[in-house]
């Protein structure tokens, strides 16, 4: 048994415990059923699917005999499916976010619960369809020379959707400073209204703005040397190339839930109610504000 699956393996089940948890209070909760905690919920269930599929690679991998080509592309179905709506709900997030500091006025009208709902439903369709693709003939399991560092997707499917995710990376740089451009003209409107220098507002603006380096930071060193790789590689490379750029790519999965949902405020207080019945003294309440990115 490879250590390298074995590492993979053993982050899918931590993704998929993280990811539980996070689905588990967003359920359970009834305060948090708002358009953003739906899109929250979205991208702890697609993590959650990415670590059930790497463990279900693995399954199919070491544990299934003999091996059953419709298991493996079925697995990779998951993974591919997964994996897709990962990113497109970070990216609905990212559009989100942008939206309510461009309208904030007509925001919280416009972006109602149900049409969240009917866009991310239609965003899981399109990534399940993307899951299909395996089974529907993406898949080089008839020529092995065709095959990319994604086995069993071919080279040039693999491309394809390298491509396809830069692509979304730039879109989602793209809005992530012009989030950054309306936030300071925010903080900076209120300054003015107040006649002095905003203290409060500058520091919650600089704590937006290292929110977005991290997300943006962790985003690109978890998938962007992935994505570039996929582009050049095929599966005559080394394999402990593939692996050694696969698990950050996974652990990124792991990440999301820390960066989007355990440090939202909300969240907290939820999680401490649960897990102790009560809430720290220490515990802030301040609302957010449209510096808050």
């Amino acid at each position: 048994v490879s250590p390298w699956d074995i590492a993979l393996c053993a982050t899918g089940t931590a993704v998929a415990g993280e990811n539980a948890l996070v689905l588990a209070v967003l359920f359970y909760t009834p305060s948090l059923r708002a358009p953003m905690f739906l899109l929250i919920g979205s991208l702890a269930l697609a993590d959650l699917l990415a670590g059930l599929g790497l463990v279900a690679n693995f399954a199919v991998r070491y544990l299934l005999r003999p091996p059953s080509e419709a298991a493996e592309l079925g697995a990779a179905g998951l993974l591919l499916a997964a994996f897709s709506a990962s990113v497109c709900s970070l990216l609905a997030i990212t559009v989100d976010r942008y939206l309510s500091l461009y309208n904030a006025l007509t925001y919280h009208s416009e972006r109602t619960l149900g049409f969240t709902c009917a866009m991310v439903l239609l965003m899981w369709l399109l990534c399940l369809g993307v899951g299909l693709l395996p089974l529907l003939g993406w898949n080089c399991l008839r020529d092995q020379s065709a095959c990319s560092i994604l086995r069993p997707v071919t080279k040039d499917n693999a491309a394809v959707l390298a491509v396809t995710f830069l692509l979304l990376f730039a879109l989602m740089m793209q809005l992530y400073l012009q989030i950054c451009k309306i936030a300071f003209r925010h903080a900076q409107q209120i300054a003015v209204q107040h006649q002095f220098i905003a203290t409060a507002q500058a520091t919650s603006t600089r704590k937006g703005l290292s929110t977005l380096s991290l997300i943006l930071g962790t985003f690109a060193l978890c998938w962007i040397p992935f994505a570039i790789y996929s582009l050049v590689a095929d599966s005559s490379y080394p394999v402990v190339y593939t692996y050694s750029l696969a698990l950050p790519a996974t652990c990124n999965s792991l990440i999301n839930p820390i960066i989007y949902a355990f440090r939202n405020p909300d969240i907290q207080k939820s999680l401490w109610l649960a897990c102790c019945g009560c809430v720290p003294s220490t515990f802030s309440s301040r609302p957010r504000t449209s510096s808050d990115v």
